[in-house]
């Protein structure tokens, strides 16, 4: 039996479990398990590894997107670049780290994307940011990041978002964990009323299907889009990996 499973805590949201295990049924594979691995701590990766040897693979999720990678043998060259990882190989007790957000958000993101989006703001600095920065640099998109405690000059307060930041930043990407089920309610706090129909929202989030974040922006006649896409390209892309000799 091949082993695969997904590192993260809690593991509540994890649609991977759920996409893999239906895609083994789906497509008649039957020599393939999935499983979650909740584990409190990044140093507990070791006592998973220990207790499951057969294990050929992991994806990764928050909040060890960027912890995990000390314990990688290899990065690929975007793990390098970008510091983040959230898909192991695993070949001899080897790890082998990639990132497949990068390979899901740029095509998810490119289907609805205009040239006048040609300006970002990216809400949130963990993990999945640095995905997304990397396809806006890939892009030529000039971006500016937000976070509600900014540790630089190059990251923005939302309270320095005012409307002309808003309405000249026309593609905004929610790469933070605002919105999320089961706090459906909760929205970033950008300035909606600066949304026009000229802008692109973008929401990571995939449960709900339909954020506060996006719902605010489509009343506002912006072009809007989930992760669920984004999901699903990035565990097939793992797939890929996985199966590669």
């Amino acid at each position: 039996m091949r082993k695969f499973g997904l590192i993260g805590y809690p593991l509540s949201h994890s649609f991977s479990q759920k996409y893999f295990t239906e895609k083994f049924d789906r497509e008649n594979i039957h020599d393939c398990s999935y499983r979650n691995f909740s584990i409190p701590s990044i140093e507990e990766l070791w006592s998973v590894l220990k207790a499951e040897p057969e294990l050929e693979g992991l994806n990764v999720t928050i909040p060890y997107k960027e912890q995990v990678i000390p314990f990688l043998n290899f990065r690929n060259e975007v793990v390098e670049q970008i510091h983040a990882c959230n898909c192991i190989k695993i070949v001899d007790g080897k790890l082998f780290g990639f990132n497949t957000d990068v390979v899901g958000f740029e095509t998810s993101l490119k289907k609805k994307l205009k040239p006048q989006h040609n300006k970002a703001l990216i809400l949130g600095t963990g993990g999945a940011s640095k995905a997304v920065e990397f396809v806006m640099r890939k892009l030529g998109i000039d971006y500016k990041l937000v976070s509600r405690k900014p540790s630089s000059g190059n990251i923005l307060a939302y309270a320095d978002l005012n409307d002309d930041i808003t309405r000249s930043h026309t593609l905004i990407v929610n790469t933070s964990p605002v919105g999320m089920y089961p706090n459906v309610d909760a929205y970033p706090e950008i300035n909606y009323n600066a949304i026009s129909s000229y802008h692109y929202l973008f929401d990571l989030i995939y449960n709900p299907a339909k954020t506060a974040f996006l719902e605010k922006g489509g009343e506002r006649g912006a072009v809007i889009e989930n992760g669920l896409e984004m999901l699903v390209l990035q565990a097939e892309e793992s797939w890929r990996i996985w199966n590669e000799k």
